[in-house]
């Protein structure tokens, strides 16, 4: 969490310090509603059913990643909200431009092994020793979206966050095997609810995101319960049955009967968060 508030001041004042990558060139805006055909192409060809991505792939054929950043370079719901009528709309396409902002960050960096390869400027690494090995990745590498320039960092915590449902952290992809797998299919706004519920669930079903040890009596928990529990406390707190608006309260709602039959069990147990992979996705 303090490397997560660092960030966050650090994204403050470094901005002249920022690469952002620039579409090539510019679309005009499409008809309404926003499409997203292009990136659900892009997931189709180059994400297996692990979510990992075969970037040697895509670097050789980015035409769709491409010709789709180009759209969302000229409209977002800032700059056409006319474009984007519903809370759904508006998210399906914040959801949307970050992983296909983290795709682009990635080939432009092509080849890595983990977002933590991209470095920031070599002037504040001194400043950032020992603070925060992602920097490079999140803060200095900006997108355009809507004619305004942005990077992850700031994307995640001032845009998409705010929206207020936690199911977004299984959502978007940080290029990582820590993150939530990417889906093979763009998020789409009229079906984004139960989409959101689909990855919530595919995520808890991953023994590298929860894991449950009886004999220790541990519970093991993706770093990411640790980094936005608030998110989830809260949410629980104003759409929650009553209760403590515990982590393993929320967990439960997307988990088998089987398994929460096993979380019951556990409400007492210790919890412990799993050290994140920040090693690329990559097929």
């Amino acid at each position: 969490m303090r490397s997560a508030v660092w960030l966050l001041c650090l994204s403050f004042w470094a901005a002249g310090c920022v690469t952002t990558i620039e579409p090539r060139p510019l679309l005009p805006p499409a008809g309404r509603p926003f499409p997203h055909a292009e990136l659900d192409r892009v997931q189709q060809r180059f994400v297996d059913e692990r979510g990992r991505v075969d970037y040697a792939g895509l670097a050789e054929d980015r035409g769709d990643l491409d010709a789709y950043y180009r759209r969302l370079a000229v409209v977002s719901p800032h700059s056409h909200p006319e474009r984007f009528p519903r809370g759904q709309d508006e998210l399906a396409y914040w959801i949307n431009a970050y992983n296909a902002a983290v795709l682009i960050a990635v080939l432009e960096a092509w080849p890595i092994d983990s977002v933590g390869d991209i470095k920031p400027p070599l002037a504040l690494r001194p400043v950032l020793w020992g603070k925060s090995a992602m920097a490079g990745f999140f803060v200095f590498q900006n997108v355009v979206l809507g004619d305004e320039t942005i990077n992850l960092l700031d994307l995640e915590n001032k845009v998409i966050r705010p929206y207020g449902d936690p199911r977004i952290h299984f959502a978007i992809n940080c290029a990582s095997i820590g993150c939530p797998r990417l889906p093979r299919r763009a998020f789409s706004a009229d079906g984004l609810d139960g989409e959101l519920d689909r990855e919530a669930r595919r995520f808890f079903a991953d023994p590298e995101k929860l894991r449950i040890d009886h004999e220790a009596r541990v519970v093991y928990l993706s770093s990411i319960l640790d980094w936005f529990e608030g998110d989830f406390s809260d949410w629980l707190k104003q759409h929650g049955p009553g209760g403590p608006p515990t982590l393993l309260a929320y967990i439960r709602r997307y988990v088998s009967a089987e398994r929460q039959a096993e979380i019951d069990r556990a409400l007492d147990y210790e919890i412990d968060f799993i050290e994140y992979d920040w090693g690329l996705n990559s097929q």
